[in-house]
C-alpha cells in the first residue's frame, strides 16, 4: 500500500462531484465539522460508556470519551506524520501531512453505532436472534444477513451509518471521504469470516459493497476472499485510532473509578505511576508539591496526564518503527503491545485493576442488566410489530418510529434492518423512555 494512494479526498456518494466551496477548509475538516455538529454524535452524550450515567459525580459518557479519543489520535498521527516528512520528503506536497485530522475524525466516529448501554446493548441485539424470540425470522432471511445479526457489531453499525442512504437525508448521507471511512474500519472483513480468532467485523453485508469500492481505491490489499467471506489488511491510520482509544478508555477509565471511590487513591496512583522509572516518579511528586496540588482528584489528573503522554509518544514511535509492516499489510499486533517492557507490563496491570474492580462493579454490572433487559423488550415488542404489521398493537408502534427508518418497506429484512437501525440509535434515556411507555409503566405529562 502506498501513502500517496491511501490518502484521499473523494467524497462517498459524491465521487462525481464539484461542489462550490465558501471557505478554505480542507476535505477532512469538512468530514470533523460534520461529525462534530451531526446527530448522531450529539447523541453519544446520553450513552452509557462503562459507568451508569453520572449523578453526583460526572464520569465518562461516549461523547467526552470520543472527544478525548480525537485529541490523543490526533496528537499522534501529527507525530507520526512530522516524522514520516523527515524521512519522504515528497510527501510534504501530497495530502499525507493531514493525517492529523482524518484520524481526528475517524476518532469521533469510531463509537457512532453503539447502542444504548454499551456492550450489554450490542449483546441484548444479537442475543435477541441467536438465543431468543427473534430465532423464528431466521428462515425469513438470507444466510448472510442472519450471520450480521446474530453477531451485532457496533464497529459495522458505525459505517452502515456514515455509508447508508437513510431516507430524508440530505444528499442521501453524510459523503464523507474514503480516507476518513476507511480509518474508522477497525476490522475490515465481514461477519462471514469472523471466528473464535476474529470475533468482531467491520462491515455488514449490505455494505460490504461500498467498502470494497473505498478499499480499491486506496489500494487497500484483499488479504482473503471466498464467496461473501473476505478480508482486507486494515487501512495504516486504524492502528493509530485504536491507539488512541486504547490509551483513553484505560486510563480514564481508572480516574472515573477512583473518583467514584471503586479504587483508593494509593491504588490509583501506584498504578498510573507504575509507567514511569524512579527517578520520573518523583519527580511527578515533586512537581505536584511544588504546584501547590492538594486536591487528589487534581494529583489523579496530573498522573494521568503524563501517562497519557508516555503512551502517546511511545506508540507514534512503535508506528514509526513498524510503518513498512504497516503498509505490507503484515503487522498483526497493536501500537500499544509494541511500547517498552516497562509501559507494557503498566498497561496490563491496569487492565487487570478494571477487570477485577471496575468492569465487575456493581453499578456497571447492574446498569449492563437493566440495559439488557430494556434493549431485549425494545428489541421483541418492534421486530414483532414488522413482523405482523397488520395488528392494531403492532401499528402504534410504528408510528413511534421516526421517518428516516423504512420499517414501511415492503421487503420484511429491510424492516428488520430498519427496526435495528432504530433501536440501535436510541439514547439510554430513550431507550428507558419507551421501554417504560410500552410497559404501562409511565404516561406522557400534559
Amino acid at each position: 500500500m502506498e501513502w500517496k494512494k491511501l490518502i484521499s479526498n473523494k467524497r462517498f456518494g459524491q465521487e462525481d462531484a464539484h461542489p462550490r466551496r465558501h471557505d478554505d477548509r480542507s476535505e477532512f475538516k469538512r468530514d470533523y465539522d460534520r461529525l462534530i455538529f451531526s446527530s448522531p454524535f450529539r447523541r453519544l452524550q446520553n450513552k452509557t460508556q462503562v459507568f451508569p450515567l453520572p449523578g453526583s459525580v460526572f464520569v465518562h459518557n461516549r461523547l467526552t470519551h470520543s472527544l478525548e479519543v480525537a485529541s490523543v489520535g490526533q496528537s499522534l498521527a501529527n507525530d507520526v506524520a512530522s516524522t514520516i516528512i523527515q524521512q519522504q520528503p515528497e510527501l510534504q506536497s501530497t495530502l499525507f501531512p493531514e493525517i492529523g485530522t482524518i484520524v481526528a475524525t475517524a476518532c469521533l466516529a469510531h463509537d457512532l453505532g453503539n447502542p444504548p448501554f454499551g456492550h450489554s446493548g450490542e449483546k441484548a441485539i444479537e442475543t435477541f436472534f441467536s438465543e431468543g424470540a427473534g430465532q423464528k425470522i431466521k428462515e425469513h432471511v438470507s444466510r448472510e444477513f442472519w450471520q450480521d445479526i446474530t453477531h451485532f457489531e457496533g464497529n459495522s453499525n458505525a459505517f452502515r451509518l456514515l455509508t447508508h442512504r437513510f431516507k430524508g437525508r440530505r444528499n442521501g448521507g453524510y459523503v464523507m471521504t474514503y480516507s476518513t471511512l476507511a480509518a474508522m474500519v477497525k476490522y475490515p472483513y465481514s461477519s462471514q469470516y469472523a471466528n473464535e480468532e476474529h470475533d468482531k467485523f467491520g462491515f455488514f453485508a449490505s455494505e460490504q459493497p461500498y467498502f470494497r469500492k473505498i478499499a480499491e481505491d486506496l489500494g487497500i490489499r484483499c488479504l482473503y476472499e471466498d464467496g461473501p467471506a473476505v478480508r482486507y489488511a486494515r487501512h495504516p491510520l486504524v492502528y493509530l485510532v485504536e491507539a488512541a482509544d486504547d490509551i483513553c478508555y484505560e486510563v480514564m477509565d481508572i480516574e472515573d473509578a477512583f473518583k467514584l471511590r471503586l479504587v483508593t487513591f494509593d491504588e490509583t496512583a501506584r498504578h498510573l505511576l507504575a509507567f514511569f522509572d524512579e527517578k520520573t516518579r518523583r519527580q511527578i511528586e515533586l512537581r505536584i508539591i511544588e504546584e501547590g496540588i492538594t486536591d487528589a482528584n487534581e494529583k489523579i489528573a496530573y498522573m494521568r496526564a503524563r501517562v497519557i503522554g508516555v503512551l502517546e509518544h511511545e506508540c507514534a514511535e512503535a508506528f514509526i518503527h513498524n510503518e513498512k509492516e504497516i503498509l505490507d499489510g503484515t503487522f498483526s499486533s497493536t501500537l500499544i503491545k509494541e511500547t517498552s517492557e516497562q509501559t507494557r507490563m503498566a498497561y496490563a496491570e491496569c487492565q487487570k485493576l478494571s477487570f477485577e474492580k471496575i468492569y465487575h462493579s456493581k453499578p456497571v454490572v447492574d446498569i449492563e442488566m437493566a440495559g439488557f433487559k430494556i434493549m431485549a423488550t425494545l428489541m421483541e415488542q418492534f421486530i414483532e410489530a414488522v413482523s405482523s404489521p397488520e395488528k392494531f398493537y403492532s401499528q402504534q408502534l410504528i408510528r413511534r418510529v421516526s421517518s428516516q427508518y423504512d420499517v414501511d418497506s415492503e421487503d420484511f429484512q429491510t424492516r428488520i434492518v430498519a427496526v435495528i437501525d432504530y433501536i440501535s440509535g436510541m439514547t439510554d434515556v430513550y431507550a428507558l423512555d419507551i421501554f417504560e411507555k410500552i410497559n404501562g409503566m409511565s404516561l406522557p405529562l400534559v
